[in-house]
């Protein structure tokens, strides 16, 4: 029998950058933006509000109350618009401890009031009647959710700001780096998080030639996110075991998705797309 205590592990709800890719040609690797759900023992940590949270939070009503705590990356339309049709939060009873960072003027808690508000949605934050605790996540902050769960958070390179985190339990390391772009030399946060991890999620949303502007003569630097071979790199350097390629650009179809994959095991062999639906244990 499998010892509850010991389980760290990772499914995947929401896989999508920018906006979410519901069709025929994007069924296999998942139309919905970001959103992660992390198994630490009887903890729960999810990671991020994409259109994702709407699925899992229907699943985890089946097992009533619910208990998490909630780490946004930043507040990005794709990384928040969930959040609003997360059943879990109109329960009463149910408690979600929810961190992120300033977003220039406004608070996290702020950001999910504004985007409820009128005109934009028939129902405001303060009719969610779980109780919501809210905590501003500061560069470098390491948070122990117990039981030796620890979530450590660095700002990555994003316009606005946007949070990567390294979680620690049982012996073993998930990094969650999505919404970054690399830069000219190796950045020293995404080393600092992904140092030794088993498990890297890393923002890939472009082929070198989509980032460079060679694939409709658009240039995507400065846009915030990175490429495939960024994500090989950086998982050689830190020493991480594994890496997932996250946040897929809404251009990139199934076939666009495994041929990027492809591309990256050639540098990386360890490397994988993010598929909705996918668990890892660690």
């Amino acid at each position: 029998m499998t010892d509850k205590s010991s389980t760290f592990s990772v499914r995947f709800w929401g896989v999508r950058g920018s906006i979410p890719t519901p069709g025929p040609e994007t069924v296999g690797v998942g139309g919905n933006t970001s959103c992660l759900e992390v198994r630490c023992g009887d903890k729960l940590v999810i990671f991020d509000g994409g259109t994702g949270l709407r699925a899992l939070g229907s699943v985890l009503m089946k097992n009533l109350p619910v208990k998490a705590s909630m780490f946004f990356s930043h507040v990005h339309w794709d990384h928040i618009q969930g959040f609003p049709f997360f059943v879990p939060a109109f329960v009463p009873g149910n408690r979600f401890d929810i961190y992120g960072g300033k977003n220039l003027s406004s608070t996290l808690a702020e950001t999910l009031h504004g985007q409820m508000n009128f005109p934009n949605f028939p129902v405001n934050l303060d009719q969610m009647a779980a109780t919501m605790v809210f905590h501003q996540f500061e560069d470098g902050q390491h948070v122990e959710l117990g039981d030796g769960l620890k979530v450590k958070g660095l700002l990555l390179n994003h316009p606005g700001g946007s949070y990567g985190y390294r979680v620690e339990y049982n012996g073993k390391v998930l990094v969650y780096c999505t919404d970054t772009e690399h830069r000219e030399k190796p950045d020293a946060h995404v080393l600092e998080l992904a140092r030794n991890a088993d498990l890297l999620i890393y923002d890939a949303q472009y082929t070198p030639e989509e980032y460079d502007g060679k694939h409709d003569g658009i240039s995507k630097e400065g846009w915030g996110h990175s490429t495939f071979v960024e994500a090989a790199k950086m998982a050689e350097l830190s020493g991480a075991s594994r890496v997932i390629l996250f946040h897929h650009d809404p251009t990139q179809d199934d076939a666009a998705v495994a041929e990027k994959e492809r591309r990256c095991r050639e540098l990386f062999p360890k490397s994988d797309a993010a598929r909705e639906g996918t668990v890892i244990e660690l």
